[in-house]
């Protein structure tokens, strides 16, 4: 059986599969700062999606990086975990 890892890295060698993995580098920072958030807080997913009057599995959700929140969700999340929600433009490279 292939782990994720070996599979990734074999797959980054197509060219095709980095530019598309390349196109979700927003979503996966978007991903890994809610999860860091949650973990700051002390929270599991089950006790955050409670502090936000929602469940587990929308929480699961959105962390997974798999749709992207809405500012009013993003809102509730920083709430919830007692952050403050920034969102900043940055100049095109």
């Amino acid at each position: 059986m292939s782990r994720i890892k070996d599979l990734h890295a074999r797959w980054m060698r197509d060219e095709a599969y980095r530019a598309e993995y390349g196109g979700l580098e927003e979503e996966f920072a978007l991903a890994a700062a809610l999860i860091e958030a949650r973990l700051g807080a002390g929270l599991t997913q089950e006790a955050l999606a409670e502090r936000m009057e929602t469940t587990q599995s929308a929480v699961a959700r959105l962390e997974s990086g798999r749709s992207l929140p809405s500012a009013r969700t993003l809102k509730r999340f920083a709430a919830a975990t007692g952050t403050r929600l920034r969102i900043r433009f940055e100049p095109a490279e």
